[in-house]
């Protein structure tokens, strides 16, 4: 037997959930060609995999490389967790489709979250095409309706009229014509959050099987109100549904779930393993009334004495947060907002207010959840160990003090909620992190190991994968894993980037 590449001597992970066993893979091109004992085997490349595991690659659910991952630091970053695929488009904003004034408006909007990419318009096949084969690991991409919907609507707060859901329904159709595995709404941002459950479910009705990803309307005490708003929608369209990083607390979002799937959802959800999320300022500062996708008239509402009493009711507010991306405030960067209003000699809130103003409202903040600590630890424990759930980083890498969960989700799960606290045995990470998002995104030859599937292919050390990023410290690599193969070609080796770029924009399948 003749192989390009053959990994010997490690456990497989294969991804059923079957436990590991000992066995050699055999790569010939793209593809698996043995899982097996190939002792005799002939190859030209041949990694050593004694006591590591070897593993299909992990897939991350929510991440938001739609501009960074072109960036070979975040490339490496993704690899040294497993992570071969990014699903991208995320929370209803990205860069297509749509004419020059609306990827310019989603490109703004969401300029601390996504990145900038290029100029509009832009096709979903246009999208698909500059990822494929640019980058060292896999895209795929969900439709964004609220880049869609700014696209026949603009910033509009109206209802949408039967034409107006009619050229967004054509979007759609061809979007998922050109390769999207879904589609996404962020139901807290803006336009998506203008849109009601009917608009939602007529623009699901085409999907055929893949998912309608959604950022709930609500979360929380109150994700009882978005929940009932996403099997409303399933109801009406009868979507596959999934539910973006539903954290906690358990003990109000394990009965919901388990309640819409009583009802025969087909409910899958993401989570990452942190207690604190990373969003833009706007988003969390802003009260509705703040008509925030129409930017020049958000800025003179912010500047204006409007929301003074606002500003003053939202004292609770600032201590959670601590700035990520203040372009042209940089010395902020790192510092929470009351460090960083005491540095300026303000209030917070005016210190918010410039953030805002100076900013155009690019700025963007990691916010602690209030139930940060044990209780919120534990919450995401249960969350984790749901069977719906699969593995997200929603990993944001703009600016100069991220989120680290970008850096450290995917090994965070392994290191410490597989090996130290016992949350899923091993076989039931591959699950989680490769098989279960796989066929949750239509990517039928990913997500396992076995004969005739794509070589995604990840070996990592058991005894010290983990993560090393920190809030303080959000960029540091994570650690245990060296060896990452990418449609067969080695894309990681030794822990460092080989420089081969096999990335394939993936399809449904």
């Amino acid at each position: 037997m003749t192989f390009d590449i053959v990994i010997s001597g490690g456990r497989v992970l294969d991804g059923t959930g079957a436990p590991p066993y000992r066995a050699d893979v055999g790569i010939s091109g793209d593809r698996v060609a043995a899982v097996g004992r190939l002792g005799g085997a002939r190859a030209g490349t041949v990694i050593d995999a004694t006591g590591r595991f070897v593993a299909p690659g992990f897939v991350d659910c929510h991440a938001h490389g739609d501009a960074a991952v072109f960036d070979a630091g975040v490339q490496r970053a993704a690899l040294r967790q497993g992570v071969t695929t990014f699903v991208l488009g995320q929370d209803g904003l990205s860069f297509a489709p749509g004419s020059a004034a609306t990827v310019a408006y989603a490109s703004r909007y969401f300029a601390a979250v996504n990145g900038a990419l290029v100029d509009g318009p832009l096709t979903v096949a246009d999208l698909l095409s500059g990822y494929d084969r640019a980058v060292a690991l896999n895209t795929a991409y969900l439709l964004p309706h609220g880049t869609i919907r700014y696209d026949v609507m603009g910033p509009s707060p109206d209802r949408a009229g039967p034409g107006d859901v009619a050229g967004m329904l054509r979007r759609v159709e061809r979007g998922l014509s050109e390769g999207a595995v879904g589609l996404s709404t962020g139901l807290e941002y803006l336009p998506g959050r203008y849109a009601d459950a009917e608009e939602l479910a007529a623009l699901c009705a085409p999907l055929g099987g893949l998912p309608y990803v959604t950022h709930m309307r609500a979360y929380g005490e109150r994700a009882g109100v978005g929940m009932a708003e996403v099997v409303e929608i399933a109801g009406s369209s009868g979507a596959a549904v999934h539910v973006s990083h539903l954290h906690g607390p358990a003990g109000v979002l394990l009965p919901l779930v388990e309640d819409a799937l009583g009802k025969g959802v087909d409910l899958t959800f993401d989570t990452y393993p942190y207690l604190r999320g990373n969003t833009i300022l706007a988003m969390v500062a802003l009260p509705p009334s703040v008509p925030g996708a129409d930017q020049d008239a958000a800025l003179e509402m912010i500047a204006s004495d409007a929301l003074e009493e606002w500003w003053q009711a939202q004292s609770a507010l600032w201590p959670r947060l601590t700035i990520s991306h203040a372009p042209g405030l940089e010395w902020a960067e790192g510092l929470t907002m009351v460090a960083a209003a005491e540095r300026a000699g303000a209030e917070p809130a005016a210190l918010c207010r410039r953030l805002l103003t100076e900013t155009r409202l690019e700025a963007g903040v990691v916010i602690a959840r209030p139930d940060e600590g044990p209780q919120g630890e534990e919450s995401v424990r249960r969350m984790l160990r749901h069977p719906s759930q699969t593995g997200g980083s929603d990993g944001i890498y703009v600016g100069g003090h991220p989120h680290p969960r970008g850096f450290g989700a995917f090994a965070r799960f392994l290191g410490r909620h597989v090996r130290e606290l016992g949350d899923w045995t091993w076989e039931q990470a591959a699950v989680h992190l490769a098989a279960h998002p796989a066929r949750r995104f239509g990517l039928a030859d990913r997500g396992l190991l076995r004969r005739g599937f794509a070589a995604d292919v990840v070996v990592f050390d058991p005894a010290t994968v983990g993560d090393l990023a920190t809030y303080p410290a959000p960029r540091t690599l994570a650690e245990g894993i060296d060896d990452v193969l990418v449609s067969g070609v080695r894309v990681l080796a030794g822990g460092e980037l080989t420089g081969a770029t096999p990335g394939r924009a993936l399809r449904p399948s």
